[in-house]
């Protein structure tokens, strides 16, 4: 009781404090929901957005915030500014607090910067094709685990608006207390990211290494309407025209022959099955005959040929045929014809142009469109202003106390429960786990990884197994990359050739290793099984 009544003091006076600053600082806006949202902020009246919005105090704390109250819903809320914000010049400061009190599987927990409605849109009507300016916060889900940062360009020669994503943003924090995301936008054309006050990402916006697409179109493009000559020769070799095969190359020749020189092992037991009925096997109560067939006793390998060099009817071994060539093939040389890989010409991009400085549209509104299978999401002290310090000022007295309390929390829950350090590990497990779930050579493995991760964050003792499956996948994936997924031959060793003979040297390894793996099946059939074993 004495620790939530202090608890409660100490909000009030970072309330009162948050006051001052904001009634004395350079805030544009700030939204501390202490006072319920109702009538100030919007809720879209779109028919596919039927989440409820909640004022509630975050878990443990006597601070407000705007909850998401409902699991698997679209939600959607909307804040009209008094004045549009102008993006064109100086700093830019955009913060906000979130909480994923019952942790984020799939969803996204970011804010929308809207341009003016002028642009078409209303409060009411508010939706995911309501125009904005930026885009930036957490989203997580299956393959995606990133901080987003998103602005939206108008091409001063298309007209058209185009969406410009941070490339490799950070991730997530994958624990459910307060964080703090800050997007920084400097007047050198510089953003930084940082995720409770740390610098996590900087990048410039017209560096075509740090968004994608790049913001400055290219100035060049190739010209949709080349094509390439129908006599344009694109093989770098071409068969040797004037190569004959010698006459004594026999393409019949088999690539193995009988060993004439084999001899039958001393000992060979050839009356003797390699297999024979289970001795101890008993045929089962409920067998029925009528039903079930005729019951027969399963097969174990034959004891009697454990210490002979082998049972039942003994063949003549294959060695290979020295005579041996393979199919012939001519060798390659240099087409000196080859003009390279056709490209189509490059012609003057319509849309380049070049700019000093984003032209970003100015801020009239800040919307939450989300679309989440997790309830439990707490937006609070949303900012908007012009001076870096007093978005730390606002970070130490509203940030900082309530993620120390959550923190310590954690930790004692941890070392209650034995877990002590253990999940600091674990967290940066994970954390170079996602790193790598977005590996982008994944591809369609992607997904699955990311559930196998999201799992194991569940349940703990299982993350070494994750993580060898993960192991598995990508050195599989590695494996087609290398070889184009084709099932690995036997190595076979192949005498050095000359070379007009180096691909029938080829040819007639790669044919010697298919014919050995059509041998081995051959002569390892499946074991019989019996009608009841089915």
């Amino acid at each position: 009781m004495k620790m939530s009544s202090l608890n409660l003091c100490c909000f009030l006076l970072i309330g009162c404090l948050i006051s001052q600053i904001y009634a004395s600082s350079d805030a544009i806006f700030y939204e501390s929901f202490d006072e319920p949202f109702e009538g100030s902020w919007i809720v879209s009246e779109k028919e596919e957005y039927s989440g409820v919005w909640k004022h509630s105090k975050s878990e443990g704390h006597e601070d407000f915030g705007l909850l998401v109250s409902e699991k698997a819903r679209k939600h959607a809320i909307v804040k009209e500014l008094e004045k549009p914000v102008v993006l064109k010049d100086g700093t830019i400061v955009l913060q906000f607090e979130v909480r994923l009190q019952n942790g984020l599987e799939c969803g996204g927990a970011y804010l929308k910067y809207l341009r003016p409605q002028e642009a078409g849109w209303t409060a009411k009507g508010f939706d995911n094709d309501s125009p904005y300016s930026i885009m930036f916060g957490p989203d997580k889900c299956g393959a995606t685990n990133k901080v987003h940062f998103i602005f939206k360009h108008k091409n001063p020669k298309s007209g058209e608006y185009v969406e410009h994503h941070l490339k490799f943003p950070p991730s997530v924090p994958s624990d459910k207390l307060t964080h703090v995301y800050t997007a920084i936008l400097k007047p050198d054309n510089e953003v930084i990211i940082m995720v409770d006050g740390e610098e996590k990402k900087k990048a410039n916006f017209l560096s075509s290494d740090d968004f994608e697409p790049a913001l400055i179109p290219p100035k060049t493009i190739p010209d949709p309407e080349d094509q390439k000559p129908e006599d344009w020769d694109e093989r770098a070799q071409i068969p040797d025209p004037e190569a004959k095969k010698p006459e004594d190359w026999d393409e019949d020749a088999p690539m193995e022959i009988l060993d004439e020189e084999a001899e039958k092992p001393e000992g060979w037991l050839e009356d003797e099955p390699e297999e024979v009925d289970d001795p101890e096997a008993v045929k089962p109560e409920d067998w029925d005959d009528e039903e079930d067939g005729e019951w027969e006793a399963p097969k174990i390998d034959n004891p009697k040929c454990e210490s002979a060099p082998g049972c039942g009817e003994w063949r003549r071994p294959l060695k290979r045929n020295p005579a041996y060539k393979g199919k012939w093939s001519a060798p390659l040389i240099e087409n000196p014809a080859y003009k390279g890989i056709w490209e189509p010409r490059q012609i003057p991009n319509p849309d380049y142009f070049e700019l000093e400085s984003p032209d970003f549209e100015p801020i009239a509104a800040i919307g939450i469109e989300i679309w989440t299978m997790q309830d439990g999401i707490l937006f609070d002290n949303i900012l908007i202003t012009n001076d870096e310090k007093t978005a730390l000022t606002i970070r130490e007295t509203t940030w900082k106390p309530k993620f120390k309390l959550e923190e310590d929390k954690q930790k004692a829950e941890e070392q209650s429960a034995g877990l002590d350090g253990l999940k600091g590990i674990q967290k940066a497990v994970f954390d170079v786990l996602y790193k790598i779930a977005n590996l982008p050579f994944l591809g369609d493995h992607q997904e699955k990884i990311m559930e196998l991760i999201e799992k194991a964050e569940k349940q703990p003792n299982i993350t070494i197994g994750v993580i060898v499956s993960i192991a598995v996948v990508i050195f599989s994936i590695l494996l087609k990359l290398l070889f184009g997924g084709k099932k690995a031959k036997k190595a076979v060793t192949v005498a050095p050739q000359k070379e007009d003979e180096g691909e029938a040297s080829n040819t007639a390894a790669a044919a010697e290793g298919e014919e050995e793996e059509k041998k081995e099946e051959q002569n390892d059939p499946p074991r019989r099984r019996t009608r009841r074993d089915n």
